[in-house]
């Protein structure tokens, strides 16, 4: 009876009897041929257009399709194929592109669907046969994991994490701690530095810029909201306009802190407080609250003066400093106009106002 070849390796698989004197050989070149099939390596050029390459599988002998790690090389100019023969059914590989083009390939059982490199992938893949067609085992790169678990310390070794724009850090539901947005050509960034005992952990803004903010902005008319301690330097926001005072004044105190009228007042006024003219103050306060908020009003040759205060429209009676309300204002002067309002309850403020000549 004549020697038969195994299904995957094509050893050569001898019977009692057969092959007198050559079955040293013959044994030696199957431990070789099983050799490259544990730790063989081979470059294939697949180099060419479109088109395919066939790995060989030739019986009782070694071939390049036999080997663990396959090395494909060569400029290709096309989509390429590198078809392993169907009679093959059960193979491991490591398969390495190391094409030049950018171009797919694709490994796979003729006359099935296979495995794609991209055309920008010239990574590695640890491929298998399941008896149909070669199959990614996505053991390698964490990309290749569609949903990587860690089971210890994540160590970068020295190298950065690089996040796509709008990507996020995430809870254990999918819920964005942190979201990271991209600025094209980006210079400025935050450090967040730990510390030793005694000294606070710090954000700082730093970068290629010489004098760096640092911008924290709340969504809608939310607020930066900040816990008990110091700050050592703050600027407020001053809306100059060329206005004279007269008639109802809104002061929007979601756009500024201070508000600066450059022309001489033509009248007495009523100030009226609110969030802006989208947005109540009882809207934007809690109960408990207060904010200051300073009017500046030019005066001429005749002064007029504040004469009414409202809160989102409604009359309110302030409590003057010095125990009186002004009865007029300053001539040739800047008079300015502070107003402390306090929410004590819903709708319901206590305003605490003074009036200050600057000559």
């Amino acid at each position: 009876m004549a020697s038969s070849y195994s299904t995957d390796l094509k050893l050569e698989l001898m019977v009692t009897g057969e092959k007198a004197g050559l079955w040293g050989d013959i044994t030696n070149t199957n431990l070789v041929i099983l050799q490259q099939a544990i730790a063989g390596y081979a470059a294939v050029s697949i180099a060419g257009g479109a088109g395919n390459t066939d790995l060989t599988f030739t019986n009782a002998a070694t071939s390049d399709g036999k080997n663990a790690v396959l090395e494909l090389t060569g400029t290709i100019t096309g989509n390429r194929t590198v078809t392993v023969p169907a009679t093959v059914t059960n193979k491991v590989y490591v398969i390495k592109n190391n094409t030049t083009g950018a171009f797919t390939v694709t490994v796979l059982v003729s006359g099935q669907s296979g495995v794609t490199f991209s055309a920008t992938d010239k990574g590695t893949k640890i491929l298998y046969i399941n008896g149909t067609d070669v199959v990614d085992s996505n053991i390698g790169k964490v990309s290749n994991d569609i949903s990587p678990s860690l089971s210890g310390i994540l160590d970068t070794n020295g190298n950065d994490i690089v996040i796509d724009d709008a990507g996020a850090i995430e809870d254990d539901s999918n819920n964005p701690y942190v979201r990271f947005q991209k600025t094209a050509s980006a210079v400025n960034y935050i450090d967040v530095t730990n510390q030793a005992t005694g000294s606070g952990p710090a954000i700082d803004a730093v970068g290629s810029d010489s004098n760096i903010d640092l911008n924290i902005s709340p969504k809608g008319i939310g607020r930066v909201v900040l816990g008990a301690g110091k700050i050592q330097q703050t600027a407020e926001k001053v809306t100059n306009s060329a206005t004279a005072a007269t008639g109802t004044v809104n002061y929007d105190v979601i756009t500024q802190a201070v508000l600066n009228y450059t022309s001489d007042a033509s009248g007495n006024w009523t100030l009226n407080i609110r969030g802006d003219g989208s947005n109540t103050l009882n809207s934007i306060m809690d109960t408990g609250e207060s904010l200051t908020v300073a009017h500046i009003v030019k005066q001429g040759g005749t002064a007029y003066y504040n004469s009414a205060v409202q809160v989102d429209g409604g009359s309110v009676t302030p409590e003057w400093q010095g125990g009186s309300a002004p009865t007029g204002g300053n001539t040739n002067s800047l008079d300015v106009y502070t107003y402390t309002v306090i929410k004590t309850a819903d709708a319901t403020f206590t305003v605490l106002a003074s009036q200050t000549q600057f000559a």
